[in-house]
């Protein structure tokens, strides 16, 4: 039965170390900040993403209803009917 050598290091292990490393400094950073208590979990994280999506979805119709109100209320003869380009002709 062969023995296996240690591997080399490399580029690709060092960056997977210092990535691992980086983690590890930063979590007991927040832990030591904000208390063990009030660690943020990928739960919390993603909800609030969640909600995020949820608001802005909820302003962009609102936005469009507004729009549309603005439309429909405006006289015809005020309306545009060329689209909105940089150049005139």
């Amino acid at each position: 039965m062969a023995t296996e050598s240690p591997q080399p290091m490399n580029f690709a292990v060092m960056s997977r170390v210092l990535v691992s490393v980086a983690a590890e400094v930063a979590n007991g950073v927040q832990r030591a900040v904000v208390g063990s208590d009030n660690v943020r979990t990928a739960r919390e994280n993603a909800w609030d993403a969640i909600q995020a999506d949820r608001a802005r979805a909820a302003a962009r119709v609102e936005t469009a209803r507004a729009v549309a109100a603005m439309l429909a209320s405006a006289p015809a003869g005020n309306r545009r009917t060329a689209p909105l380009t940089g150049a005139r002709r």
